[in-house]
């Protein structure tokens, strides 16, 4: 009683003010934890129930590999799609000391090249198998950091074709397989520069490419999820890769087994995702930071990746 007639006594401005602010709190603690459920309590779904089969593009290093022997590991057998014919027949030699009962086919593909050719070998490959997933993993980046001004004419081409290109007409040959059992999983490789991070300079036609993903796959989302077919965007931060040219491993800067294996809980789930939860605690930080903040700090990051591109392109003219 004495708790009711203290509020009665307050003001209407104050209680509303008591009332926004409790609000608030239970929303911040509700969004704490959902987000300890879905990183560290949600399982993963079964990914053979989707079909016995999985494509990876751009299997032979990085990432696209770790999803390569993890998807081995849960006992789909593979289709790995990449230009090398060499570096592809090592993986495939890797996995299958690992994994003997794994089943792999190859093609070759230039995401660079002629995606038409490249595409045209993948539907003739797939022709009659169950393909369960497909994982658009094939992407490139600029070799470091440059105005925009200074991108080349191969290098904007390639920007476009293997990220835009690549994607969308390798999803566009494999979406029919899928459709026909009502069953599947497309996951498209987005980037943090394109969906946490405010803006993203000196990688402008990268961020723009990997932002025409996120968009392209959250469309597809909508249109196909009454099908039976789980589209997925999942956006990493940093991971330790050649793209990446960062060398080693750390709280934030996962490995490509680490990603693999939590991105692969997360198939069948959100539209859009950062599996791996330090990349997630990061882009919840820098949302956090006013834009003009975390703008100043990226453009000396950025400029500081510059100047040592640059050294090292002098030094090899030399």
């Amino acid at each position: 009683m004495e708790i009711c007639t203290y509020f009665k006594s307050q003001p209407t401005w104050l209680l509303v003010l008591f009332a926004l602010g409790s609000i608030s709190i239970l929303k911040f603690v509700f969004s704490l934890l959902r987000s300890f459920y879905i990183y560290f309590l949600r399982p993963g779904k079964n990914l053979r129930r989707y079909g016995s089969w999985a494509i990876v593009t751009g299997p032979t290093d990085g990432i696209g590999k770790a999803f390569a022997f993890q998807l081995a590991q849960k006992g789909l057998n593979l289709v790995l799609v990449a230009r090398n014919p060499d570096k592809l027949n090592d993986v495939c030699d890797s996995i299958r000391s690992k994994y003997s009962n794994t089943q792999i086919k190859t093609v070759v593909m230039d995401f660079s090249g002629d995606i038409d050719e490249g595409v045209r070998r993948i539907k003739e490959t797939i022709e009659g198998l169950e393909i369960g997933i497909l994982i658009n993993n094939a992407g490139m980046s600029y070799p470091y950091a440059k105005y925009f001004h200074e991108v080349d004419e191969d290098l904007l081409n390639n920007l476009i074709k293997i990220n835009v290109e690549g994607t969308t007409k390798v999803t566009q040959a494999v979406l029919p397989n899928m459709l026909q059992r009502k069953r599947g999983a497309i996951i498209n490789m987005g980037s943090g520069a394109a969906a946490l991070i405010p803006s993203y300079p000196f990688y402008s036609v990268y961020a723009g490419a990997k932002t025409y993903v996120d968009q392209f796959t959250r469309c597809l989302h909508v249109e196909y999820k009454k099908s039976g077919i789980d589209v997925q965007c999942q956006v990493p931060l940093y991971v330790a890769t050649k793209m990446t040219s960062i060398r080693r491993a750390s709280f934030l800067v996962a490995s490509p087994e680490g990603y693999a294996k939590a991105a692969l809980r997360f198939v069948g789930y959100e539209a859009r995702c950062t599996p791996y939860w330090p990349h997630a605690l990061m882009g919840f930080v820098v949302s956090a930071l006013p834009e003009s903040v975390f703008e100043s700090f990226n453009i000396k990051r950025c400029l500081q990746i510059r100047k040592k591109g640059l050294l090292k392109d002098s030094r090899k003219k030399e």
